[in-house]
């Protein structure tokens, strides 16, 4: 992970980025903020051993230098509508930034980027640009949003992160689709409060995270690799299709917990029919899940003895089953505790 110095540096700066938008009060400061946060990922990207990270880490700069010029071209238009007497509408200078915005951390329909960036990344990076990257986005979205549009673009967020997802064989294509079924839920929460947001988005990291050490560890790429003889230990395969599940939200794993708190605030604000379609897309997604699982625990290919060969780390391995553990338990533990105290 740090190999020297520079990485270190890097990913100080990503993090520091992030807190500069985050406590930015005007535009100016947040867009410097995003472009400290796009030339501090760059280089986390590009991997000598890995011949796409080059091709994404292209595709991920010009996508970003898109948004960022559009987002501050958004900005200066609607501080020029703001002081002299003009017919410009501000609705359409708000729906311009919250556009690029979106493009920024691949929302549907402005999601073309995304899983093609994935597919081309190490497990780590996928999880860095799947959880924080989303962060000053997300909270920039929360300052000036319009709730007609963000309600078109939760429900195409998870449509297409549902239906694009059901064809992949790529397990880092699969992530990257579920990542976007995903921001259709976090924007929902941005619709309720802050609080709904966050513990939405701290619960999805953590099983975003947990499967992407999972898969690291094991360094498996493909469906068709989880029916391989790497893949006998027993405990490692129901942890990571557990995780896969809990991440779906299948009750009773963890995952079902953040999902349920947007569902019940949603009805709380007269949003029924949006529930509906978000629910049943999302059990699309659910259903390629369940799909890899399957194959994966009740299929087997014969490979040879040398394959099978695995070097468990000790720690490491400790590690991923916690995490493990607590994505499959964590609902039934927090219902415990709530019932003891």
């Amino acid at each position: 992970m740090f190999k020297n110095s520079t990485m270190i540096m890097f990913y100080m700066t990503l993090i520091m980025s992030t807190f500069i938008v985050i406590s930015s009060n005007s535009w100016l400061s947040a867009w410097i903020g995003l472009e400290i946060n796009l030339l501090s990922f760059i280089p986390l990207m590009i991997n000598k051993s890995n011949l796409m990270s080059a091709e994404a880490s292209l595709k991920y700069f010009l996508t970003q230098a898109l948004a960022s010029s559009c987002l501050i071209f958004s900005v200066l238009l609607t501080m020029v509508n703001m002081n002299l007497i003009s017919n410009m509408d501000m609705n359409f200078m708000n729906l311009m930034i919250n556009s690029t915005l979106l493009l920024k951390m691949g929302a549907a329909p402005f999601h073309f980027w995304f899983p093609e960036v994935m597919e081309g990344l190490s497990w780590l990076n996928n999880g860095i640009l799947m959880t924080w990257q989303k962060i000053a986005p997300m909270m920039l979205i929360y300052y000036c949003f319009s709730i007609n549009f963000i309600i078109f673009i939760i429900i195409m967020s998870s449509l297409m992160g549902s239906l694009l997802g059901l064809n992949q064989t790529s397990l880092r294509k699969i992530m990257a689709y579920s990542s976007i079924n995903h921001i259709g839920w976090l924007l929902a929460g941005i619709l309720i409060n802050q609080s709904t947001w966050m513990i939405y988005f701290l619960l999805y990291s953590f099983l975003s995270m947990t499967i992407v050490i999972l898969f690291n560890f094991m360094q498996i790429f493909h469906i068709n690799q989880t029916f391989s003889m790497k893949m006998s230990h027993p405990i490692m395969k129901f942890s990571i299709f557990s995780s896969f599940l809990s991440l779906g939200g299948l009750p009773p794993f963890l995952g079902f917990l953040p999902k349920w708190i947007i569902i019940q605030n949603l009805i709380m604000i007269n949003q029924p029919l949006l529930v509906l379609m978000m629910v049943m897309l999302t059990l699309i997604t659910l259903f390629f899940y369940l799909r890899i699982s399957f194959s994966a625990l009740m299929l087997n290919y014969n490979m040879s003895m040398w394959s099978m060969k695995m070097n468990y780390k000790n720690m490491n391995l400790l590690l991923n089953l916690s995490m493990a553990f607590i994505s499959i338990f964590g609902l039934l533990m927090i219902n415990l505790m709530y019932t003891v105290m």
